[in-house]
């Protein structure tokens, strides 16, 4: 199991302490495989995209209108956190949906 999430990240902090077997990968230094990032992509859509952080107000119009696929290689910290990939099955965020689903509730 991998978590995909930024270090100061208090919400990955959570998870990482639920998951302590979890290998947790900063997409700021180490970035996220493509192959995961697509199947996240596939999975989550425009939801991957956390349009509520301090990265995204401070984008401007025209760096908003790029393809989501690309904001994300180029401003990692845009990515919904964490992203938990257990396998093959994807979780986004540290709902309780995920924490039940991870056996971690």
């Amino acid at each position: 199991m991998e978590i995909y999430g930024l270090k100061t990240c208090d919400t990955c902090r959570k998870a990482i302490k639920a998951l302590p077997e979890a290998r947790f990968v900063d997409v700021r230094s180490e970035g996220v495989p493509e192959p995961v990032m697509a199947a996240a992509r596939a999975a989550f859509g425009d939801a991957l995209l956390n349009t509520r952080s301090t990265t995204w107000r401070g984008l401007s119009e025209a760096e908003r209108a790029v393809d989501p696929a690309d904001l994300l290689k180029t401003h990692p910290a845009l990515m919904k956190r964490p992203l938990i990939a257990d396998g093959d099955a994807l979780h986004l965020g540290w709902t309780k949906d995920v924490q039940d689903a991870l056996g971690v509730g």
